[in-house]
């Protein structure tokens, strides 16, 4: 049975079958649900695909970042909002992978939920994404200057010149001057700043794959080697010839990857908590970036 939202819920698509084994998947900064595109038909034969878009990106609002007991300017707070749309659809336990952003939202759930997350997989993201000082100049450059300039940037963040003028590419990067709101992507720049869960990341319990680009600059495949170092038995794939949306430029080795993990790794029902969590915590997720 649904329970209903204690906080607004985040803009959300649900595709396949209604009885099949959920899957959340979350998206980058910068990028609406529909980046996950490319995996999505696959994806969606064995398994209930929920997607989500970050505040201020596709269809959520950036005002739901305002509602609620505590900010969601935060990538605890962004959990608090992913684990609101489960349990508003009446899912308790779920698979979860995401991209970047959407990735360390799932890791920190990981690490604080245990028993919420069957299984992570984690693509181009990290336990830290570098200094807060850059991520607060990109913050203050969006809440001044709007997305123009970020969408410029994005395309050597996102992809390799090879793939850069391809009607992917271009697809993504007009979705992100169109349907990005720069308070909504400031804000996460924000939640970006302040994230850090490597002191955390063995807390991490469930089966766990990291995907990484070997031309990623955002996050570099060393991102993606600590966090399959930090989390015990994490499978790791580097990917040659993609970037930062590596499952946009590498679409098919990135859902093989997905399918392998998923099928090796079902929901085998109530975990314990992880490691210096003690008793399972009721949800929603708050407290601070570890």
């Amino acid at each position: 049975m649904a329970h209903p939202p204690a906080i607004p819920l985040p803009h959300y698509i649900v595709d396949g079958p209604e009885d099949a084994p959920p899957l959340l998947l979350g998206p980058s900064l910068g990028a609406s649900l529909a980046v996950w595109e490319p995996q999505l038909p696959s994806l969606a034969q064995h398994h209930r695909v929920i997607r989500w878009d970050l505040p201020g990106h596709g269809g959520t609002p950036t005002g739901v970042l305002d509602a609620g007991p505590t900010p969601t300017t935060t990538v605890p707070g962004l959990a608090r909002l992913v684990l609101a749309l489960a349990d508003s659809l009446g899912v308790d336990r779920f698979a979860y992978a995401g991209i970047s952003l959407g990735g360390a939202v799932g890791s920190w759930l990981a690490a604080h939920h245990p028993e919420r997350i069957a299984s992570l997989a984690l693509i181009c993201s990290s336990a830290r994404f570098g200094e807060p000082a850059g991520w607060q100049d990109r913050a203050a450059l969006v809440r001044e200057a709007g997305i123009g300039p970020i969408a410029e940037a994005a395309v050597s963040r996102w992809f390799t010149p090879a793939f850069a003028g391809s009607p992917q590419a271009a697809a993504l990067i007009e979705a992100l001057r169109r349907s990005v709101a720069p308070a909504g992507y400031a804000a996460c720049c924000d939640a970006l700043a302040a994230f850090d869960l490597r002191a955390g990341l063995a807390r991490i319990t469930a089966p766990t794959l990291v995907v990484a680009g070997l031309a990623d600059p955002a996050t570099p495949p060393a991102h993606a080697r600590e966090l399959a170092a930090g989390i015990a038995d994490a499978d790791l794939l580097e990917l040659s010839g993609a970037a930062h949306l590596a499952n946009v430029e590498r679409p098919a080795p990135v859902l093989a990857a997905l399918l392998r993990h998923l099928a090796a790794h079902p929901d085998d029902g109530p975990v314990a908590a992880a490691p210096g969590l003690g008793t399972p915590t009721p949800h929603p997720a708050e407290g601070p970036a570890q």
